[in-house]
């Protein structure tokens, strides 16, 4: 019986705004805008589309690998936070 494939997160929360409902992630590989992600914590579980995205104050289409970028978020996410890529 083959083995299930472990599904690896494509990045991470390092940082959330509150009051600007903003993620700040690292993601591990390029992502485009318009990729659907899961975001999974101790308490967050919700699926989103990146509608906006932002290095530098500065709309991007693809997040680069290893960058920390902005993301407008529809709900509350942590530090720490895994983000899945939805296929």
């Amino acid at each position: 019986m083959p083995k299930a494939k472990e599904i690896k997160p494509i990045g991470e929360v390092t940082h959330f705004y509150g009051g600007l409902s903003v993620a700040i992630i690292k993601f591990a590989q390029p992502v485009k805008a318009g990729t659907t992600v899961r975001f999974e914590g101790h308490t967050t579980n919700f699926t989103q589309a990146l509608n906006s995205m932002q290095y530098d104050h500065k709309e991007i289409d693809t997040a680069p690998k290893g960058k920390e970028v902005g993301i407008k978020v529809n709900d509350k996410v942590r530090e720490g936070d895994k983000v899945f890529l939805v296929e």
